[in-house]
């Protein structure tokens, strides 16, 4: 057998998180529906790192009113991937602990609200946006739907 198992001690907010292998970003991943489920689980499937998963809060759902998990929440859980469902993404608290994972670059898919500019601001690399669009056929803020 090996040496039991040892608690690691949290990192204080100024450390440095442990080296991802070379070449592999550290990702936030920011969005809510089943679209962009598909792909936090390409990003999942990939070389990089997603540190964390920024989604919208459970919401009651169906005839009973059951809270529902949005499907990024679930898929992350099952990665055991960190979720942060603020009410407000614009909360100092959710800022503070983005800033202590450190991400290189986010990614916004379909979130489902307008994000503060603070938080594309928080990735080293910025952010990008991965919007659906059938250009030029459909127009607006949802077109596929």
């Amino acid at each position: 057998m090996g040496e039991p198992l040892q608690a690691k001690p949290i990192a204080a907010a100024d450390e440095q998180p442990p080296p991802d292998p070379a070449g592999s970003l550290r990702l936030l991943f920011m969005g809510t529906p089943p679209f962009a489920a598909l792909s936090l689980d390409r990003l999942l499937a990939g070389p990089h790192r997603v540190v964390a998963v920024l989604t919208r809060p459970d919401r009651p759902s169906g005839r009973g009113r059951k809270l529902r998990q949005p499907a990024v929440k679930e898929l992350a859980l099952g990665h055991g991937i960190e979720v942060l469902q603020p009410t407000d993404p614009a909360d100092a608290g959710v800022h503070s602990r983005l800033r202590d994972l450190r991400p290189d670059l986010g990614v916004v898919v379909a979130y489902g609200r307008i994000l503060p500019a603070s938080l594309f601001e928080l990735p080293r690399l910025g952010c990008i946006n991965a919007h659906a669009s059938l250009l030029p056929h459909l127009r607006g803020a949802a077109p596929i739907e």
